[in-house]
């Protein structure tokens, strides 16, 4: 049996394990990552704009989810959020006692899987059992709180997903394929008009696909795609505000700056230190048993904590 945390664990309680899905995934599924909290006190995170669509799924008492992007103005949380791309940061808080495994997608691993446009998540969190039906999510979510440690639990992970996306329904055109390949491999520095060029399509036929298979237009989808590359670069030892944002595509620094008071809600210099503090903390919190061993997954950083 897998043991849920070891007795010197930085911070006893909350417990965070990463994972690689299985090798037949992963055009389809970014990384798992599980949570264990004991009483934790509340935190704040920016859930910073990424490209993937991030499914939660949580057991054992409540735990608190709510974002503030929210205006329902009732208070209640989510014990289970499905959050599809987003344009801007979204600050939720997370504490409590219970469980949690966060799964990230691949825009087209999400579109395979949920089988619905993903259009009609962008910039939106919902209830996963409003796209995945309460039998699938409810199921899911039992056979995890039942399994006896991470590993177990990533072994029910890559089965639901495998079995799920066997019978999708809602495979992505190979034009968004070939697109997404070359937009993601320019890391969004690649010109829309450039692209239409390349897929043989219309700039506005590519807006389409893009919005109902992706769930941004190129434009947008680039912009993300250079953001994350930008932070990447800064979090590099040495690197400065300019140097990156001629590295990654910004026209200057003055427009790095701007891009990034939209997507993160603060500045490139204030987001770098506490993306430094952040990945400085989960890099010691992710040792224990049930943590990937082959090395840093491949996943863009998609949160931190907030300022207090």
């Amino acid at each position: 049996m897998a043991r849920e945390s070891a007795p010197n664990d930085p911070a006893p309680e909350r417990c965070r394990v990463r994972h690689r899905p299985a090798a037949r995934l992963r055009d389809h599924v970014v990384s798992y990552t599980g949570y264990r909290m004991s009483a934790a006190p509340v935190v704040r995170r920016i859930n910073l704009p990424s490209t993937t669509v991030t499914l939660c799924l949580t057991w054992g008492a409540p735990l608190d989810l709510a974002s503030e992007r929210e205006r329902c103005g009732t208070g209640s949380g989510w014990d289970s959020v499905l959050l599809g791309l987003q344009t801007g940061p979204v600050i939720s808080r997370v504490g409590g006692t219970g469980h949690g495994v966060q799964v990230e997608l691949t825009p087209l691993g999400a579109y395979a899987l949920l089988g619905l446009p993903l259009r009609h998540l962008t910039d939106s969190m919902v209830h996963p059992v409003d796209v995945l039906g309460r039998h699938w999510g409810a199921a899911l979510t039992e056979r995890l709180a039942g399994a006896p440690g991470w590993r177990a639990r990533w072994a029910v992970l890559d089965e639901a997903l495998s079995t799920r996306l066997a019978g999708s329904r809602c495979w992505p055109s190979p034009v968004v394929t070939r697109a997404w390949a070359l937009l993601r491999a320019s890391h969004g520095t690649l010109p829309v008009g450039r692209l239409a060029e390349a897929t043989g399509r219309s700039r506005r036929r590519l807006e389409v696909l893009f919005a109902e298979q992706i769930g941004l237009a190129p434009k947008s989808a680039a912009r993300v795609l250079r953001f994350q590359r930008a932070l990447t670069k800064l979090l590099e030892p040495g690197a400065t505000g300019a140097g990156t944002a001629a590295a990654c595509g910004y026209h200057d620094q003055a427009h790095l700056a701007r891009d990034f008071r939209v997507l993160a809600g603060t500045t490139a210099t204030g987001l770098r230190t506490l993306a430094t503090h952040d990945t400085r903390h989960a890099h010691a919190a992710d040792q224990v048993p049930g943590a990937d061993d082959t090395g840093p997954l491949p996943h863009p950083l998609t949160s931190v904590l907030a300022p207090p």
